[in-house]
């Protein structure tokens, strides 16, 4: 089976405010590991901020982070991948942060969230063929024979 992704980048932002533990945990029960990269940064008012990202380029470590994400929010990706991919074959998408920390996925529309952005195998690179792709993907992480 041909990768669905090229790459795949999960990412977030831990705010002084935060407790770093508790986001570091929810990030890696999202990517399914705890290795990731972490870098340290400074905020907009001069105040600590840790980045945390990882890449994924293996598929069953792009599996787990969608099948991660509960069916309810892989049929709502679906339903708006017209949006969620540009011309460009990148798909995008942002969790909302805090909901995550309570054990909820949940599309965010603001700015406190742990993104997912990934360039999406297709061939010819058009979005159309991108959408159809990435629909496939979905379908398959939805069907009970790839459950386990």
């Amino acid at each position: 089976m041909q990768a669905t992704f090229h790459w795949l980048r999960i990412e977030t932002f831990i705010y002084a405010t935060e407790k770093e533990d508790l986001v570091r945990e929810t990030f890696a029960n999202l990517v399914g590991t705890d290795e990731f990269d972490t870098e340290v940064s400074e905020g907009e008012h001069g105040n600590r901020m840790l980045i945390l990202q990882r890449m994924a380029t293996k598929q069953k470590d792009m599996n787990l982070v969608f099948s991660n994400l509960g069916k309810d929010l892989l049929e709502q990706l679906v339903d708006d991948v017209d949006n969620r991919i540009d011309d460009d074959c990148v798909f995008y998408t942002r969790l909302d942060k805090q909901k995550a920390v309570c054990g909820e996925y949940a599309v965010a529309h603001h700015g406190d969230v742990i993104s997912i952005t990934g360039k999406v195998t297709s061939n010819p690179a058009k979005k159309e063929v991108a959408v159809k792709n990435f629909t496939a993907f979905i379908d398959s992480l939805l069907s009970p024979q790839t459950r386990q």
